[in-house]
């Protein structure tokens, strides 16, 4: 296997055989990150954890206080730039301390309401002056920022927002907005000193502006009563003919979807991560629980019905994990490559950023489904108890829910991922033709090799035809339906899942091949890949399937399902012995054995 670590573009998992490139995996991490992963570790141990109760009673200026213990240990300056008080560091640094945030998610929501949608606008878009003027104060916690972007009346159709900001003069003669409206779901509004508002200049120029809480004119509404993140404050904000200095648009007067848009991006990756320090968590609760509660004689973690679900449970962590830190590893490469010293900095790094918006939506996607089968397993595991607010997988499984509401209904970003996928094939930015011949060339049934518990052989193999098969797949989607694409919504969906199913198994793969390659996999590893492929394999066969029979019907449609069957041969894995080679590993340790 070879490694070659340069950059490589969005979506290329598609066409790039695994073996000519493997990712870069949460082994990786170097000695400063996990340095950065242990302070953040202690200090949710030492001040967040502790205090849980009082923060879900949202007692007066706890968090707060809390974020601004975060700023103490540098945890609020991660992603800002040195030139502003920040540390800049690197993605995968960001990535792990947003994983063991997560582990208590109000906190999670709270610090990345500042930290990432709340000060990553004016990280990227904002003028020297309004960095100077706003970000050294959010590194150090003195201001906290918000996001205020959906409305009443527009939550998925962000550009439906009905906030208008008027153009006018203060009473000082000097240029500025008026702005009136109303914004929803805004995290940390309770306390926010700083809001990233959305708003129609003139009433159709959509536009980001930088609104401090103390302009007159500001207010919020009475805390949400929500499900889950109790402890997290999110209100109305409230704005009623509030006077916004001209020097407080945030980029360009009608580009605030550019804002809006690229930002989520950072939202969608930062949520796959986050949710994957709270599937850890509940995963190591349920192996506690199971050891300890006994029936018929015996704990509950000596029977194979419980076994097998930590183990898939456990399978659905590690690969979240692989496809997290690839993802965060990508990114780095590409933004090494850049001149950090050229005025178009900034812009770069969001172009690199952007160009992994696909990865982005499917990690958001995978990572808020893996946390609900996760904790909805553990509450299983722990039976009647895991209903009890006495026990904290009851707490886990609420907050769990609105993940897949956040940063884009897993609906919408379902949608998003085939449609990005055909615009950057329409755009010339990823070529299929090479695995358009490999397609072509397969005129007969493959077999993938026999399977081996030592081997990774027929995963390789399997990986390779999960690939055919989604390319094959989508390109018959795209030739029935042409431009009427977008609007076959029930389609994207399947397609969707079909493209997540074949990048878990990419990723996890990879990151078990690259293990293998410095002699660090064990047999453990090799049965979670194994277990993964297989699943992804299964999947993939009946979606497509799905999709094949929605496009075609009689000898047409046996014709492409034979073909399809031709690409993707059914594994040979034995489910359940792999998987209760992982429920035995897992069983013998406390925390998360692989990182």
């Amino acid at each position: 296997m070879t490694d070659k670590r340069q950059a490589p573009p969005g979506c290329s998992f598609l066409v790039q055989p695994i073996s000519e490139r493997l990712p870069f995996i949460a082994e990786d991490l170097t000695q400063e990150q996990r340095q950065l992963a242990a302070t953040a570790e202690a200090f949710m141990q030492r001040e967040v954890l502790p205090d849980v109760q009082r923060l879900e009673a949202k007692e007066p200026g706890l968090m707060v206080a809390k974020l601004r213990a975060a700023a103490e240990v540098g945890l609020l300056m991660i992603d800002i730039p040195e030139a502003y008080g920040g540390l800049d560091l690197d993605k995968v640094s960001s990535m792990r301390c947003a994983e063991t945030l997560g582990t208590y998610a109000s906190f999670s929501v709270s610090h990345g309401a500042h930290t990432g949608i709340g000060m990553l606008p004016l990280v990227f878009f904002g003028t020297h002056e309004q960095k100077e003027r706003y970000l050294p104060r959010m590194a150090t916690g003195e201001l906290l920022g918000a996001y205020a972007l959906t409305e009443p009346g527009s939550g998925s159709d962000a550009l439906g927002a009905r906030t208008t900001a008027i153009r006018t003069t203060d009473s000082e003669g000097q240029p500025c907005f008026r702005l009136n409206g109303t914004k929803m779901w805004i995290t940390n509004a309770g306390f926010a000193d700083l809001f990233t508002v959305f708003a129609k200049v003139d009433g159709e120029h959509f536009t980001a502006f930088l609104v401090e809480a103390a302009y007159p004119g500001v207010s919020t509404g009475a805390e949400e009563h929500k499900m889950g993140l109790r402890g997290s404050s999110t209100r109305l904000l409230i704005l009623e003919d509030v006077l916004v200095p001209a020097h407080n648009v945030l980029g360009e007067i009608g580009r605030g979807h550019k804002i809006a848009f690229n930002i989520l991006n950072f939202g969608r990756y930062k949520l796959g991560v986050g949710v994957l320090g709270a599937a850890k968590r509940a995963l190591e609760l349920a192996i506690s629980y199971a050891k300890v509660r006994h029936q018929f004689g015996q704990p509950i973690a000596a029977f194979g019905a419980i076994r097998e679900k930590l183990a898939r449970m456990t399978s659905a962590c590690f690969a979240l994990e692989a496809m997290c830190y690839r993802v965060a590893g990508d990114m780095d490469l590409s933004i090494g490559a850049l001149d950090s010293q050229a005025d178009s900095y900034p812009a770069a790094v969001m172009a690199a950023i952007e160009d992994y918006a696909v990865e982005d939506s499917i990690m958001k996607v995978y990572g808020s489904e893996v946390l609900d089968f996760v904790v909805d397993e553990a509450v299983q595991v722990h039976g009647g108890l895991g209903y009890s607010e006495e026990y904290e997988v009851e707490r886990l499984y609420r907050d769990s829910r609105i993940n897949r509401i956040f940063e884009g209904t897993n609906e919408i970003n379902r949608l998003l991922i085939p449609g990005m996928l055909v615009k950057r094939i329409l755009h010339g930015q990823l070529d299929l033709s090479h695995r358009m011949a490999r397609i072509a060339s397969l005129a007969e049934a493959r077999s993938a090799p026999a399977w081996c518990p030592n081997a990774l052989d027929q995963e390789v193999a399997l990986t390779e035809a999960l690939k055919d098969a989604s390319v094959f797949v989508a390109q018959e989607v795209l030739q029935a339906k042409g431009p009427a694409f977008k609007e076959a919504q029930a389609l994207s969906l399947v397609l969707a899942d079909l493209l997540i199913a074949t990048y878990s198994a990419d990723s996890t793969l990879g990151r078990v091949l690259r293990l293998q390659g410095r002699g660090a996999a064990t047999r453990v590893h090799c049965a979670i890949a194994q277990a993964v492929v297989a699943e992804a394999t299964y999947q993939v066969r009946t979606l497509g399937e799905s999709l094949l029979a929605s496009l075609s019907q009689g000898d047409t449609l046996r014709a492409k399902r034979q073909t399809l069957a031709a690409l993707l041969p059914a594994p040979e894995t034995p489910l359940d012995l792999v998987r209760e080679e992982i429920a035995a590993f897992v069983l013998e340790r406390e925390r998360w054995p692989f990182v």
